[in-house]
């Protein structure tokens, strides 16, 4: 890992309060990954970014909606658009239905754990868009867990994608730490990485990902960028929370 990289990891753990100095209201950070949603509420994600990958500038914007069906379960739904500006791999990609399910709640255990499966699975789209996961079809299952305290949250997700196709075929299992801070009552960072292993190395991938995220009441804004070792690759972006 390049030193830029060390030195940046360095300033981010040593620069962020793991003590909190308010409270906080953890059913409106969206950002959080331990976050689910509540009965009847609906959160709206919109997304854009743009980034180098396999030679391949590409630029998506996305949207994705979830509902929280009681205070276990929430189910949402997600689709992409991608415009290549190097190459002909432009289209949707496939759309993405998934829920998730809370196991454990934090105070279901006295060491205050979180835990949750994922399901969830991608279908249809343009054979036209590179990207594994939006091949023609796909299913994924994991599971995530972690703690939250009022200033941080520690988690951690293992999950299992197999893609269905004819040319891109393969399975592969990202494990993904991640680190979230919240800094004061309008400012939250965070950090992780994610470690992918696939059966086609060529899709191997190790994943730096920053955030950034400016809170006003409901609505979340957030800037990421996230860097890729094994290809050398990296992408910017933003996103909107609004919860309703």
């Amino acid at each position: 890992m390049p030193k830029k990289i060390w030195a940046l990891l360095f300033l981010l753990m040593t620069a962020m309060p793991i003590v909190a100095r308010a409270d906080y209201d953890l059913e409106t950070d969206t950002s959080d990954p331990l976050f689910l949603l509540h009965d009847d509420s609906i959160l709206s994600e919109s997304m854009v970014s743009y980034g180098h990958e396999y030679d391949h500038d590409i630029f998506r914007l996305g949207q994705a909606f979830s509902y929280g069906l009681n205070d276990r379960l929430s189910i949402g739904a997600n689709a992409h658009y991608q415009i290549d500006f190097t190459g002909t791999q432009d289209g949707f990609s496939s759309i993405d239905v998934g829920g998730i399910y809370r196991m454990a709640r934090p105070y279901d255990n006295d060491a205050q754990m979180i835990s949750d499966v994922i399901l969830g699975l991608k279908f249809g789209g343009s054979r036209h868009v590179r990207t594994p996961e939006f091949a023609d079809s796909s299913y994924y299952a994991g599971l995530r867990f972690g703690r939250q305290w009022a200033g941080l949250t520690l988690a951690a997700t293992v999950k299992s994608t197999w893609v269905f196709d004819d040319t891109r075929g393969m399975s592969f299992i990202d494990f993904i730490p991640e680190a979230y801070f919240r800094l004061d009552t309008n400012w939250r960072s965070g950090f992780g990485f994610t470690f992918r292993k696939s059966t086609d190395p060529v899709y191997n991938q190790e994943w730096l990902n920053l955030k950034l995220v400016a809170q006003f009441g409901r609505t979340q804004y957030i800037g990421h960028f996230d860097y890729e070792f094994e290809n050398d690759e990296a992408q910017v972006g933003a996103k909107v929370n609004i919860l309703f």
